[in-house]
């Protein structure tokens, strides 16, 4: 017998956002943006020294958003912990979005953004990155002046890799006195720019921080939103008492005091970035620049059937077809001995095309 439940119009007129998670033990998964190297070896003992009582208690956060205030140079009264970083995103819907308001995005990028505001009902306005994946600056401009109740801007952008640079994000700051302004900085760490040092100059700016990167702690799900006191005392008011489990903020103060493990992970990603790109343009494959853990490819039309012969050998790509154009491709950056397995499964394939 079919349930006849007063479900809200906004759940009924979407799909069900299903991330292709399952079924990818043993394979090479360069498809999430996660950091295949692992977390450091200091979260493994720090997590294993939980004990049976404290795992039945609820957590507690003050010493914990100490740690990581200092982590990320601010007070602890200007961050505030999640679970995770689509949690991180999520409280800025509860806190500042009606059902009717509106929200601006540029697209393609990271796809939560337009999850949440789908479910909450919110309008969309969307701009389009440039052919070369650059940010509109102009048109951001221009749209803030209808004053959207939250900008959300990936910097660096996922999929395009795309940076915006401090001048850039000004200018976009200046144009938002009425607009919440979300900087998603998930690759932080790997592109070097951040505006958390700004928070208490421009009080519409939020930062949302992940430690799934480049801490690697994506299982745990720990994330992070950042604001000038004032502001963020608003967006405590929509987070429940509990939001973070004890094992992702111990496992995230051990990973931050062992910083050492963060940059070489983030030097040997670079690295292998700027190699890799370099590689591909061997094969007359364009990529585009980027300041995050991945590239953006396109491999034209033979794009979509590489990803399914990659896929029978167990190499997984994140296929973006569907979002910019048939035969984009984001590739992670693993380690270099994935990296090698990787170029050598696409020149097998390259090759035979010719």
């Amino acid at each position: 017998m079919k349930a006849s439940l007063p479900v809200r119009r906004a759940i009924l007129e979407r799909r069900t956002y299903e991330a292709p998670a399952e079924g990818r033990s043993g394979k090479l998964r360069l498809d999430f943006n996660e950091n295949t190297t692992g977390c450091s070896p200091a979260v493994r003992r720090a997590l294993a020294n939980l004990t049976s009582k404290k795992i039945a208690m609820y957590p507690e956060y003050q010493a914990s958003t100490r740690c990581l205030a200092r982590f990320f140079h601010v007070r602890p009264e200007e961050l505030l912990l999640a679970n995770g970083g689509d949690d991180a995103l999520r409280v800025f819907f509860d806190t500042f979005v009606d059902a009717g308001s509106s929200i601006l995005i540029c697209e393609p990028t990271f796809p939560m953004y337009r999850y949440y505001a789908e479910i909450y009902g919110a309008r969309i306005s969307v701009l389009r990155y440039g052919k070369q994946m650059e940010f509109p600056v102009d048109d951001a401009v221009a749209a803030l002046r209808r004053k959207p109740r939250v900008l959300f801007i990936a910097n660096p952008n996922n999929p395009t890799g795309t940076l915006l640079g401090h001048p850039e994000l000004r200018t976009i700051l200046h144009a938002a006195a009425r607009t919440a302004v979300v900087i998603d900085e998930a690759y932080a760490e790997f592109s070097g720019v951040s505006v958390v040092p700004w928070i208490r100059k421009y009080p519409q700016l939020f930062v949302a921080r992940t430690f799934s990167k480049v801490a690697g702690l994506a299982a745990l799900r720990l994330g992070a939103v950042i604001g000038c006191r004032e502001s963020l005392a608003l967006v405590r008011r929509a987070m429940p008492p509990f939001p973070v489990n004890l094992a992702a903020l111990v496992a995230a103060e051990a990973a931050v005091a062992d910083r050492a493990t963060m940059r070489r992970h983030v030097n040997e990603v670079k690295h292998l970035r700027v190699w890799f790109a370099a590689e591909l343009k061997k094969l007359n494959v364009k990529t585009y620049s980027s300041a995050g853990n991945f590239l953006l490819a396109n491999f034209g039309t033979g794009g979509p059937a590489l990803i399914r012969k990659l896929d029978k050998q167990g190499i997984l790509l994140r296929d973006r077809s569907h979002d910019i154009a048939p035969g984009f491709v984001r590739i992670t950056i693993g380690t270099s001995a994935e990296m090698r397995r990787l170029l050598k499964a696409i020149r097998s394939q390259w090759s035979a095309r010719t």
